[in-house]
């Protein structure tokens, strides 16, 4: 079952096309719709948090974010992490205030600890910050749905900006890319590159109790009839791949967090959640994302496991080759710990989630970047870090605590 064949409709955006160095060097991928500008978003009637999530991943699209390593898959998916966590934090807090007898407008709380956040990872770059300022009075001065029209849209704000600046400054301690990777063994069998992608690697977790929580149980051994049977699968695949699978290998290398999120914005929208569900989900996926990136690059550097092609230079690698070790694979951990949180709140569609998780995987193979083992660590690993987020991550009565 091809899980693209049942997207809805225009999930597709420009974000989607950027490299995801953490699995694949700059790919060209596969010919998508755009969206609309998100200039004419109508905020009031999309949601708050759905207008400013895709706000994120258009600035993220931009050619003016002109740093190429601001692009790299794990900053994608911390940015958009804190974004969802802030946004999450201010419907809360504004649900639970009033101000002279109005209850604050939540969705303007979404907005203003949006803008704080964007403007703490964008700001930098020119013209960032006019075209935030500028969205933000968009939303303010446009026509507000029945259930907003009594709220007090200034006291919303003040509490999203007031939120924001505290996401922002608990970002900033989080020790993001301050970790260095554990010393590589060096071994006959172990990966051969240098200065690995490190992902979240060290950065501090937002739900999980320690990066190893649920670390896989170690490869089979090198040598082994076990993992011969897996290197001649990759051999098998890889070497005469169908147009099918050259389609899913060339779909699926470059995505990851942005367009994980443009599936929860389609499921959000199509199920009408309310401001504080939608904001929920966002944040659920993507701390599941953080913190399994986190957990992922943990056990690639527990085992530092040898890739197909550096055992077998015959086997052809067609997207790239990932500038860190094999095992678990970073897109099963990321897909299966997304979707898995997707298809726990829209039970409707997990049918097709698990098919996304399977092609998403499968693609790695028909790639020459993976083996079979891989795909399963990754995937059970992100399951695992999903139910755990579910469980744990996000109370529906109150904010997420940043401690």
């Amino acid at each position: 079952m091809s899980y693209r064949s049942n997207l809805l409709p225009n999930v597709a955006l420009a974000a989607l096309a950027l490299s995801i160095g953490a699995c694949a060097d700059a790919t060209s991928a596969p010919t998508r719709p755009s969206r609309p500008s998100l200039s004419a978003v109508k905020f009031w009637e999309v949601g708050s948090s759905v207008a400013w999530n895709r706000t994120a991943r258009e600035l993220i699209a931009s050619r003016a974010v002109t740093d190429a390593t601001f692009r790299d898959p794990a900053r994608l998916i911390r940015i958009l992490t804190y974004l969802s966590v802030a946004q999450y934090n201010a419907v809360v807090a504004a649900e639970d205030a009033k101000e002279r007898g109005d209850h604050a407008s939540p969705a303007a709380a979404v907005a203003g600890a949006s803008l704080v956040v964007l403007k703490s990872f964008f700001g930098q770059f020119q013209g960032m910050e006019q075209l935030l300022d500028a969205r933000l009075q968009t939303q303010l001065d446009a026509a507000r749905w029945p259930g907003e029209r009594h709220t007090d849209l200034a006291a919303g704000e003040a509490i999203g900006r007031a939120i924001g600046a505290d996401v922002v400054a608990y970002a900033a301690t989080d020790g993001f890319n301050q970790t260095a990777a554990p010393a590589n063994p060096g071994g006959a069998n172990n990966w051969k590159g240098s200065n690995p992608f490190r992902g979240l690697y060290g950065t501090r977790l937002l739900v999980l109790t320690s990066a190893d929580q649920f670390r896989p149980p170690p490869h089979p051994a090198v040598g082994s009839a076990e993992f011969n049977a897996a290197l001649d699968e990759v051999r098998a695949l890889a070497a005469a791949p169908s147009p099918a699978q050259l389609a899913s290998m060339s779909f699926w290398a470059p995505l990851g967090g942005p367009y994980m999120n443009e599936l929860a914005d389609q499921m959000i929208v199509a199920q009408h959640n309310s401001e504080r569900e939608a904001a929920r989900v966002f944040a659920l996926a993507n701390m599941a994302g953080f913190d399994v990136l986190n957990a992922c690059f943990d056990a690639k550097f527990a085992y530092y496991l040898i890739r197909p092609w550096e055992l077998d230079p015959s086997i052809q690698t067609r997207v790239g080759k990932p500038p860190h070790p094999a095992y678990p694979s970073g897109h099963s951990c990321i897909t299966s710990a997304y979707a898995t949180v997707l298809a726990s709140v829209f039970p409707s569609e997990s049918g097709r989630f698990e098919a996304m998780i399977e092609e998403a995987g499968m693609s790695r193979i028909y790639a020459g970047l993976h083996y079979r083992f891989d795909l399963v660590a990754g995937q059970e690993l992100g399951r695992q870090v999903a139910r755990y987020v579910l469980q744990n991550g996000a109370d529906r009565r109150m904010g997420i605590p940043l401690d």
